[in-house]
Formats: structure tokens, sequence, C-alpha cells
């Protein structure tokens, strides 16, 4: 770095003057950066937008998508004594169901007092491994035929250690009573074996040292029920029939009354909530493609903003973000695409094949941009009578494009307009150069490092001249200064 030599023989200020001259020849920078700050808060508003997209992709596959919302019922019985829930019924159901027999689980427990520490080591070092195995019922209503096998060392195992793990392992409860002084069994599964046992053991812990003999075993017993004058049984209080789960709670030997019919008020606010979020994203996208740009208001240099106060700075970045998106046509595109997806009939369904059948309609006002509008009184209505026709409307499935139902055709349309987005400004995670605007603001790096490096070269030079200029004056005044000495001394 060359040596600079500020006005001491000219009496200028050097910095000064180059500063104002640098100044000058930055201002193409200065607009160079403001263009890549620009670009960028483009960039991060198309990639929010897409965030949003995907947001609003995932909700419809949750809500008006999945046969699980529209098959939601209200279950109605008239005793406590049987549970009934919906899990994947399509259809409505009612009848009688009376209960004379609750299932119950095989128990088994010692038919002597143990007599040993719980908590002591079974042997001692030296003694033989021992193995034993615990067979029980399966949900099949079969004894199991591997069942649990344990081999242990019994210097290192207590009883309670055992117990432990079976209690992990194994399809049974067991603990020791100490007030008794005794082990209890009993299968996890409830249910009766035909023809044989539901807890079968093997190894001589069992019989010799918990005093478990299975001849003692109290047996299991299945649910015995009559469902709609069919008198059947199920080796579990808890059953599934025709898309209802059975929860037997008491035998009560009385008929039960019971009816299903939609859920309307669940079914009705995913719907809305499809709706709502519909709404809200046409409503950004249309925001953000309208937006105003204040050509007048360019992005802030860090010098401009260290000149205002941070309110104004505020006001001013306002504006200056303002209309990235405007007009865009990607984004433009898409609204009309979602709006006439919406607007579509589904082949095929009959009469009740548009979303305005069931009270849901798109606004009048124009300025509302296509928003949907539900009629609450017709749409609950339409969900009582037949909800598999709304879930229709929304999700049927088809190779030809007009008879998907309209939620696929949404969720395609948005699918195409994220892919589109993410080739012009990527994800967050993209690298540069493997998208368009990404590529651009490459470019704009190189191109400010380069104006960056001339700007050096020119203000180095610029103070070489100013350096020369000094040396020259100073020289200049040297020998002036010698001249009037040598008249001086002549007079």
């Amino acid at each position: 770095m060359s040596m600079r030599i500020n006005g001491l023989a000219s009496g200028m200020d050097i910095d000064s003057i180059v500063k104002e001259m640098m100044n000058a020849n930055r201002v193409p920078l200065d607009k160079l950066t403001q263009q890549k700050q620009y670009t960028e808060w483009q960039r991060d508003n198309y990639r929010d937008l897409n965030r949003k997209m995907n947001d609003f992709s995932n909700l419809i596959f949750d809500t008006v998508l999945r046969p699980s919302t529209f098959s939601q019922k209200t279950v109605t019985s008239s005793s406590p004594d049987v549970s009934i829930r919906s899990l994947s019924a399509t259809s409505d159901m009612g009848g009688t169901i009376n209960v004379s027999q609750v299932a119950r689980a095989a128990t088994l427990r010692s038919d002597a007092k143990i007599g040993l520490d719980p908590s002591a080591k079974l042997g001692v070092a030296g003694d033989p491994e021992q193995t034993i195995t615990i067979q029980t019922i399966n949900e099949k209503g079969e004894l199991d035929p591997e069942g649990y096998t344990l081999t242990f060392n019994p210097a290192e195992e207590s009883m309670n250690s055992l117990i432990e793990k079976i209690n992990k392992n194994a399809n049974v409860n067991m603990f020791y009573d100490s007030f008794t002084d005794t082990v209890s069994m009993s299968s996890k599964q409830t249910g009766k074996v035909e023809g044989g046992v539901e807890i079968k053991l093997t190894g001589d812990f069992f019989a010799n040292t918990l005093k478990l003999d299975e001849a003692n075993i109290v047996p299991g017993q299945n649910a015995k029920f009559t469902y709609n004058g069919l008198e059947t049984e199920r080796f579990s209080n808890k059953f599934t029939l025709n898309g209802f789960e059975f929860t037997i709670n008491e035998a009560s030997s009385k008929d039960i009354q019971f009816n299903s019919s939609p859920d309307t008020e669940k079914i009705f606010e995913s719907i809305l909530k499809f709706t709502d979020e519909y709404n809200k994203l046409i409503e950004e996208i249309s925001k953000k493609t309208s937006e105003t740009r204040y050509r007048d208001f360019p992005p802030l240099t860090d010098a401009q903003r260290s000149e205002l106060t941070e309110k104004e700075a505020e006001l001013w970045d306002e504006k200056a973000m303002s209309g990235t998106l405007r007009g865009d046509a990607t984004l433009n595109g898409s609204l009309n695409k979602m709006r006439q997806v919406l607007y579509s009939a589904v082949e095929g369904l009959g009469d009740a094949n548009r979303l305005s059948e069931f009270g849901i309609t798109t606004s009048n006002n124009y300025r509302d941009g296509g928003k949907l509008i539900i009629d609450e009184t017709k749409l609950r209505a339409a969900i009582s009578d037949n909800p598999t026709a709304i879930y229709d409307v929304f999700a049927k499935d088809s190779p030809v494009k007009e008879e998907q139902g309209l939620a696929r055709r949404l969720r395609e349309t948005i699918s195409a307009t994220r892919d589109d987005i993410i080739a012009k400004a990527g994800r967050d995670t993209s690298v540069g150069n493997t998208y368009a605007i990404g590529r651009n603001l490459e470019n704009m790096d190189d191109r400010i490092d380069r104006f960056e490096s001339r700007l050096a070269m020119l203000e180095s030079r610029y103070y070489k001249q100013f350096s020369a200029m000094e040396v020259a004056i100073q020289k200049a005044n040297q020998q002036s200064a010698y001249l009037m000495q040598s008249f001086s001394g002549g007079m």
C-alpha cells in the first residue's frame, strides 16, 4: 500500500476530496447492491408462498381427501353397559345388543405359601441353569405354540427379578402378594381355548418354587351376546362389527338399543377448515400479485439508513419491499386455475357433482377474488343426508381428469405451481446455481466483487495523484524559498 500524503503542502483536505470523488463513482455499485437486495426479497417472498401452498396441500390431504373425515359418526346407546364408537364405518347402523357374559382372562394362583424372600437370590454359585416357558391364549383364541421362554441362573436372579422379566416379555400379568405369601398370574388376553387351557407353564420353577399347578387354573371365558337376533361370541370385550368398535362393560342380559348417524358438526368443521385455509391462501397470493411497486423507494444503503430514524427506516422498508411479486404470471395463473377447479363439476356423479349443490359457492364480490362462501344450513343438511356424496365431489379418484374429485385437481394445480416456484426461487436449502434467481444473485455478486476491486484501484490512483501533486507543490515551495533566500543575500 502506497503512503498517503495529506495536504500539508497544498493545505487541501485530501481525504474529504477523495471521499466525495469516490461517492460519485460508487453510485452504480450502490444501485447494483440495491438491486441484489430487492431480488433477495423477491426470492424470499416466493419461498414464503411456496411454504404456504405446501401447508395447504397437506391440509387438503388431512381433511377433505380422507374418507375418515366423512365417515365420522355419532353413536348413541341406551345403556352404558355397552360403549360403541365408529372406527371406519361408511354407512350408518342400528339395532340391539344383549350381553349375557363378559369375556374374562384365565387366572392361576399358588396353591400354598411360597415361604421365601422374594428379593433373595434363588440359588448359589454352581447351581444349574433353569429354563421356563409360558404359553397363553392369543388373539385367535388358541394357545400360543411358542410362548415366552427364559433361561436363567438361579444365583443371579430373585423371584422379584424373574416376575419383572415375565411381565415385560410374556403375555401374562404376574405379582407376588406378601400378605398371603402367594403368586397370582393372569393372561393378558381374555377368552377361552376350546378343549384346552389358556395358560400352560413349563419348568420346575413354577411348580416347585411358586407352587403354581395348572390343575388350579380358573379358565377364561368368551364374551357372549346377541347382536340383532344373532347369538355369537368374542374372545375380547372389545371387538369390531361393520366398522364400529363395541366395548362391553357389563353383562346385563337386557336389550340395549343403539344407532348411528353422521357426526355433522365434526364433518362440517373439517370442511370449514378447508375453506378457511383456501380463502387465506388465495387472499395472500392476490395481495402479493397486486401490491404496488414503489420505484422511488429502492432498498436503503447502509449510509442512507444511518441518516434515518428507526421509524423512518421501517416505513421506507415497507414501501421498498412492496411489489416484489406484482403481476407474477405463475402466481396469477395458479389463482385462475384454482378458481376454475372449484367452479368445475365432477363427471359421473349425477346431479350432485358440484360444491354448490352442498352449499359451498364462490363470493359474488369480485374484490374477494373467488373466496369460498358456505351456506351453513344447506351444508349441514347435506352432511346429515349423505356425507359420502360430498366426499366424492372432493376426493373421487379416476384416471380421467374430468372425473377426479376437486380436491385432487386442486392439489395437482398447487403442486405444478410449487414446481415452477422452486425452479425460479429454489428452497431454503437450495444451492444458488440450481434455480433462476440464485444464478442471477451469483452473477450480481461477481459484478459487485469486480466493481469493488475497480473502486479500490481508483481510490488508490486518486491518492497517488494527490500525493504527486503534494510532492510537486512541496518542491516548488522549496525552490521558491531558496530563490528568496538567494536574492535576499545578494542585496
